[in-house]
């Protein structure tokens, strides 16, 4: 009798199992039926990474339907994040510098006894003179930069994108002059005696730098590139030539200062504020739809429900992630310095400032550099012997491992490091790839500082710890416990040895 009941069950569930079984399994095969081979067609269910997909005749189910939607959201807003680093970085500079009291273009923040750690600035160095404003080309049409001499400085517009140099590498050859941006599109009449700049965006950042005079000393030097662009630099609005606003320099050398790109859901938020104010072209068709595809347009409110503002979030971890991924182990092997090592990264891989390869956008170069840094001109890639400036990041240990700030290591420096005019070796933050906050206000040591001690054949050891080991205390800069670190080793007028690498650093060395 318990046999013939078990007997019945196991009909019943066949005959359950053959009503839940997809019709199109059994599918009868008609005379018109043409064999479709596999790859053009979905199977009933799948693995994926996303979960298990099921379809009925190649049609999702809902449940399927959605997590792909909630895929394509997420991966869409990853992108969006990922290529707009630049733009975000840019309107990072202009919120900063305006938080300071630099709101207007009359008015320039200047480090006037240099950059310490308490700025919070992509990759700052510590050793020239920096100078920085924004001009607002929607508001103040075109606007004049009478710029003076003796100077090296850019000009970048809001997709951070190259617009021209100004001093040494620009038109004015670094003897100074006035310059005329102009507004997108802007038609009206162009005054002559200007070295003329179109630019494609309402909003311009303003990079100026003023190198130091190396023929006097450093105590003098400093006041002394400081003075020159108090009294000389003026920026204003075209339309106030006959009585220019008066210029105001804001000095920030030892405040607080933060002008680094957001790594959460803001991030968004801030994009969708920044191309309200730009011209409808700003943005190409592609990055127009991927942003709209997340709810980012512009003259529409940026509103997502709580669905949407969820895989925003999601997606932001993500890529946060990714840009320290590439940031710090790259793929392209175009920003190793030296193609034998992983340790020493150049922030311009390939030394090209436009991030392309055969006409085609380089995406990892392009998050790297300005995931970390600043500054998009070709003078800042190109090594000439004995002029500029050129730099290596220090980015692993030799053992390819990222830096433990409660250990010590040592970097070995050569003998005559190839510099016409000086060296220099700055810490920066990982989290942040600012100047690293230690005891030490200038987190850097390089030729220009006395008490570095070197070994008998001219060679030097520097040591990166928490505390100075005995006698090195000259050679040593400072580490925290619990936070990581990398260096930038800056060869200012770069001589032969350095760009055919036949001098080379070695690699930071873990001291056990």
């Amino acid at each position: 009798m318990k046999t013939k009941y078990l007997l019945q069950l196991a009909i019943i569930a066949m005959m359950a199992a053959s009503l839940v079984t997809p019709t199109w399994a059994k599918s009868p095969k008609m005379k018109m039926t043409t064999d479709i081979p596999e790859a053009f067609t979905a199977p009933d269910k799948i693995q994926t990474s996303i979960g298990a997909l099921k379809y009925f005749d190649g049609v999702p189910t809902k449940e399927s339907t959605k997590a792909i939607y909630d895929y394509l959201d997420t991966s869409r807003a990853v992108n969006v994040y990922l290529n707009s680093i630049p733009a975000l970085s840019v309107n990072a500079l202009r919120e900063g510098q305006a938080a300071v009291g630099a709101d207007t273009s009359n008015k320039i923040c200047i480090w006037d006894s240099l950059m310490d750690s308490t700025t919070v600035l992509l990759t700052g160095n510590t050793s020239t003179m920096y100078a920085v404003g924004f001009l607002d080309l929607l508001k103040d049409g075109p606007t004049v930069i009478d710029l003076p001499p003796g100077m090296l400085g850019i000009l970048d517009d809001m997709a951070f994108q190259y617009m021209t140099d100004l001093g040494v590498a620009g038109p004015d050859k670094g003897k100074g002059g006035k310059f005329l941006v102009l507004p997108p599109g802007y038609k009206g009449k162009v005054p002559e005696g200007y070295f003329v700049v179109p630019s494609k965006t309402s909003g311009v950042w303003v990079f100026m730098r003023g190198y130091l005079d190396k023929n006097m000393p450093i105590a003098k030097a400093i006041p002394a590139a400081s003075k020159n662009i108090r009294n000389t630099l003026k920026v204003y609005p075209l339309s106030t030539k006959a009585n220019p606003p008066a210029m105001e320099f804001i000095n920030v050398s030892g405040k607080k200062m933060q002008v680094i790109l957001p790594n959460d859901y803001t991030a968004f938020e801030k994009l969708h504020a920044l191309i309200q104010g730009e011209p409808d072209d700003y943005l190409g068709p592609e990055a127009k739809g991927m942003m709209a595809a997340i709810g980012i347009e512009k003259g529409k409110p940026f509103n997502p429900d709580a669905r949407m503002k969820k895989i925003l979030t999601d997606a932001m971890a993500i890529a946060n992630g990714a840009a320290r991924a590439i940031s710090y182990f790259p793929r392209d092997p175009g920003n190793l310095t030296f193609k034998d090592s992983e340790a020493w990264v150049t922030a311009y891989a390939d030394k090209d400032t436009t991030f392309t390869r055969n006409g085609a956008y380089r995406l990892d170069p392009r998050v790297l550099f300005h995931f970390g840094y600043i500054c998009v001109s070709p003078a800042m890639a190109m090594t000439v012997a004995g002029k500029g400036s050129d730099y290596s990041m220090g980015m692993l240990d030799s053992n390819g491992d990222i830096f433990d700030g409660s250990k010590t290591y040592k970097l070995h420096v050569p003998p005559n490091p190839p510099a016409k005019d000086f060296w220099a070796i700055t810490m920066y933050d990982t989290q942040t790839r600012s100047q690293l906050q230690t005891d030490q206000q200038f987190p850097t040591l390089g030729s220009q500082d006395e008490g570095i001690k070197t070994n008998a054949d001219g060679s030097m050891d520097i040591y990166f710890s928490p505390k100075a080991p005995k006698g090195m205390e000259g050679n040593w800069l400072q580490t925290i416990p619990g936070k990581s670190w990398f260096i930038a080793l800056r060869i200012y007028g770069p001589e032969q040895p350095w760009i055919d690498q036949t001098w080379r650093p070695g690699e930071l060395e873990l001291v056990k």
